[in-house]
């Protein structure tokens, strides 16, 4: 399918869903509601059903960011074989219950809060113009209002991902696990365990590496993907391939660049699960940390698998944000004159 098809395939799907859904405007009042809550919806749709899609690959993403014990050594597939067998379907899905309440806000918050960023610096910075940098700056600020505001969620979703129990021997006496540290019995039980254990401190464990890489990967994921979109002729614009390819490439160019905070991240959120310890006090101590300890390979650990769960995940979010916004009568002209202050 040539890219003319597909742009005329993306906007007949679009119509075809404009046109449906306003057929029956006057059964509900979406278009009551501001569009900051038609937002707030879209977007939180949008992150739940793409974490949800790619849940398995986040698992042994952790499993190998955090060096988990019986998956140093193994690939993709015997990982995902390894859990299933140990935990079956489900253990594949650990910690999403977690990751979904938190991606709900964080994905409303990210977009609501880029686009008053955005408005915000269009009206009181003209200095900057309106293309990338404000993009870039916008962006940012984004990225780290909507991780301030989720932290404590993804913090317990990476401590329920880390364990790894073998059903298979908890009917057998004087038998260790695969791990042995202590149990999380859900997202309630792991929040009162963290918050026992360092108060208010401890939801927000590395968070310090998790702002440090969300500023320039939220900033750079923005100024890429507008960038791209800046080059797709006019003709093209509505097509939804090409939104996502821009989107997916965007990610995966500033996953790379930011990728090794993240492993620091996850390495701060389990330290206290590995050896009761607090080892590294700080970013730049984490980051030296594990290059000496671990090799400069450590801070690349899981990237492989994070591209193959970033590719669907970005484009997966995408289509449902788009399709979402559809549906709730979020038009772009309304974010046009939002953002010239009309």
């Amino acid at each position: 399918m040539g890219s003319s098809d597909s742009s005329t395939l993306s906007s007949s799907v679009a119509g075809f869903i404009d046109d449906s859904t306003s057929k029956h405007r006057s059964g509900y009042s979406v278009d009551s509601l501001p569009v900051y809550v038609r937002e707030f919806i879209a977007g939180g749709a949008a992150g739940a059903f793409a974490k949800t899609a790619v849940a398995p690959l986040e698992r042994i993403k952790i499993l190998f960011q955090t060096r988990t014990e019986g998956f140093r050594t193994l690939g993709v597939y015997q990982s995902l074989k390894k859990v299933l067998n140990h935990e079956g379907m489900l253990g594949l899905y650990k910690g999403n219950g977690a990751s979904v309440l938190r991606i709900v806000p964080y994905a409303a918050l990210h977009y609501m809060s880029y686009e008053q960023y955005r408005c915000w610096l269009l009206n009181n910075c003209s200095v900057l113009g309106t293309g990338s940098i404000v993009d870039l700056l916008a962006g940012s600020a984004a990225g780290g209002t909507a991780v301030l505001c989720t932290y404590p969620l993804d913090l317990v979703r990476t401590k329920l991902a880390y364990q790894v129990v073998d059903k298979r021997q908890i009917l057998r006496k004087n038998r260790s696990y695969i791990h042995s540290t202590p149990s999380y019995n859900g997202i309630r039980d792991a929040f009162k365990q963290v918050h026992k254990e360092g108060g208010v401190r401890g939801l927000y464990r590395g968070v310090g590496p998790t702002v440090v890489g969300i500023l320039p990967y939220a900033g750079l994921k923005f100024y890429i993907y507008e960038e791209l979109k800046r080059q797709v002729p006019e003709e093209h614009q509505k097509s939804i391939i090409l939104h996502l390819s821009c989107g997916a490439l965007a990610g995966l160019f500033g996953q790379t660049f930011t990728y090794p905070l993240d492993v620091v991240r996850r390495q701060m959120q389990v330290e206290n699960l590995q050896q009761g310890d607090v080892r590294y006090q700080n970013t730049i101590e984490g980051l030296k940390g594990v290059v000496r300890n671990q090799g400069w390979r450590q801070l690349f650990a899981g990237l492989s698998i994070n591209y193959l769960k970033v590719v669907p995940s970005v484009a997966i979010g995408f289509t449902t944000y788009d399709l979402a916004k559809s549906w709730l009568h979020i038009s772009s002209q309304h974010k046009s004159q939002k953002a010239t202050g009309g």
